[in-house]
């Protein structure tokens, strides 16, 4: 199974999900990745505010960031290769990058994981 890294721009909190306009894409995102995650995927998300050295040790990251800038995050890389920028995946795409089936049409599983009772899991930044 490949290994997926998402490289996103600065947010409040490590998903992007919380305050009280959330975009339609974060929420679907975050969605996805915990439907990935319960099926064995290996992705790492990273917050350019809360981890910058994890983007400055990713020479690959680095190049990015000096040509397009952080306007041009989300960055996703599979296996250390570019693999998008500039918007987030679909269920699909992460599924065919992690080399699981897709979601059946006319199936949506929504993935969502259980809410720790807050929108940012305890870390305050809400």
């Amino acid at each position: 199974m490949s290994t997926i890294e998402v490289y996103e721009p600065a947010m409040c909190c490590s998903t992007g999900v919380c305050g009280p306009d959330v975009p339609q894409e974060l929420v679907t995102f975050s969605a996805d990745l915990d439907w990935l995650r319960s099926r064995g995927g290996d992705i790492a998300r990273v917050n350019l505010a809360s981890e910058p050295t994890a983007f400055a040790g990713r020479p690959t990251v680095v190049q990015f960031l000096q040509v397009s800038g952080s306007e041009g995050l989300p960055l996703v890389l599979v296996d250390g290769v570019v693999a998008m920028a500039g918007r987030y995946p679909s269920r699909d795409e992460l599924a065919k990058w992690a080399g699981l089936s897709p979601v059946p049409a006319g199936r949506p599983e929504l993935g969502l994981a259980q809410s720790s009772g807050d929108c940012c899991g305890g870390s305050g930044c809400c």
